[in-house]
């Protein structure tokens, strides 16, 4: 348990700076100073995330091939650390574009071999808690930035760069805190990925478990409508909430986030990944045809109910994926099937944007609910 605390703190660190600027960058974007359009938000977010999933599958192979996790994860959060540093600088929505997506590359580098950790130090019978543990802590930072992030602003009014800046210091932190994992080289030899990991791919495709291509391409459909958070935030603003209370319903989510991760990530330990995971794509629907037509009042209930279905998937997907995967090559399963996220990214905060500038503030959240409920139906039955 060890190596899961000190990646937890890692986690919760850099949870803490990224979530004191996360929720205000849409705010940022969108104001005077930059005069960017829900579109511009949506091709940034799109872009971003895209890359931090895509790039889980060359981390995770890498990290295979050598056999070494620690050094790949410190050199992710360092990257997501200078992404900081690029949006204090910015004067126009290119900077925070390049912010944006260094923080994202440092994401999608870590991510896979930081899972694949925690998965080797770990057996199937405590994984989910493992894995529900770990998001307890990291989302636990990330309602504490938030808090941070809406007092900050709350006393330096938009002073939006103040925050980017303080974000600094718990990131740095957060990479200090990696330099004390214990690794231990994986068991095995066979490297059927290795490098370049893309050859024979169609081979290498059937001879993956049939449970784990069924849940690929599941993954895939969800993550077409599931587009950026920041949509949530605008909607919040398109409804009538200032700044500060947007950001406070970005903390309750947060809050049920947190809370509800390890006591569901046990959970699946006892009842199976599945049924949590069904569970949570239906809730996931139903949060975003909410968000369709909600009123004002009900979107702190909706922002809870994100919560809660993040606490239903996170840590239970990855928890599956690792369970499946042979140890040998499990970061760069675990970077697949972040890589198959990625792939539906982009097109869906890109997709989401148009419809929102063409059909309005509604539109990107009748589809998103709609993917969300077919991606529920395809899981219980496929799997």
């Amino acid at each position: 348990m060890f190596n899961i605390i000190i990646l937890g703190i890692a986690s919760f660190l850099t949870d803490v700076s990224t979530e004191m600027v996360y929720p205000l960058l849409p705010l940022y974007l969108t104001s005077a100073r930059i005069g960017a359009t829900p579109a511009i938000v949506g091709l940034i977010e799109g872009f971003a995330e895209s890359i931090a999933s895509l790039l889980r599958v060359f981390s995770g192979a890498w990290s295979d091939r050598i056999q070494r996790r620690k050094p790949i994860a410190i050199l992710g959060y360092a990257s997501s650390t200078l992404g900081k540093v690029l949006l204090f600088f910015s004067t126009t929505w290119v900077w925070v574009f390049a912010g944006r997506l260094s923080d994202r590359f440092g994401k999608g580098i870590r991510t896979a071999p930081r899972d694949a950790l925690i998965a080797d130090s770990t057996t199937e019978q405590n994984r989910g808690s493992a894995f529900g543990l770990h998001r307890a802590l990291d989302t636990a930072g990330a309602s504490l930035g938030v808090i941070l992030a809406y007092l900050l602003f709350v006393s330096n009014s938009t002073e939006f760069t103040t925050i980017f800046l303080l974000s600094l210091i718990p990131a740095a932190l957060g990479v200090g805190v990696l330099f004390f994992v214990r690794e231990r080289k994986p068991e095995g030899s066979r490297r059927p990925f290795g490098f370049p990991w893309w050859k024979n791919l169609g081979t290498r495709w059937r001879a993956l478990d049939r449970r784990l291509k069924f849940f690929l391409v599941i993954v895939f459909i969800f993550a077409l409508g599931n587009s950026s958070n920041q949509f949530l935030l605008l909607r919040a603003q398109d409804l009538g909430y200032d700044v500060a209370t947007t950001i406070l319903m970005y903390l309750v989510f947060n809050l049920v986030y947190a809370f509800g991760s390890f006591p569901f990530g046990h959970l699946s330990d006892r009842v199976g990944r599945k049924r949590l995971l069904v569970i949570g794509y239906l809730t996931y629907g139903a949060v975003y045809f909410g968000f369709a037509f909600a009123s004002p009042f009900a979107l702190w209930g909706l922002f809870a109910a994100y919560g809660l279905y993040y606490a239903l998937t996170e840590g239970v997907e990855k928890a599956l994926v690792a369970d499946i995967a042979p140890q040998d090559v499990r970061a760069t399963l675990i970077g697949l099937h972040a890589t198959f996220v990625g792939v539906g990214l982009l097109p869906a905060s890109v997709l989401a944007g148009f419809l929102w500038n063409a059909f309005g503030a509604s539109a990107p959240f009748y589809f998103g609910g709609g993917m969300g409920v077919v991606a529920a139906i395809a899981l219980w039955l496929l799997i």
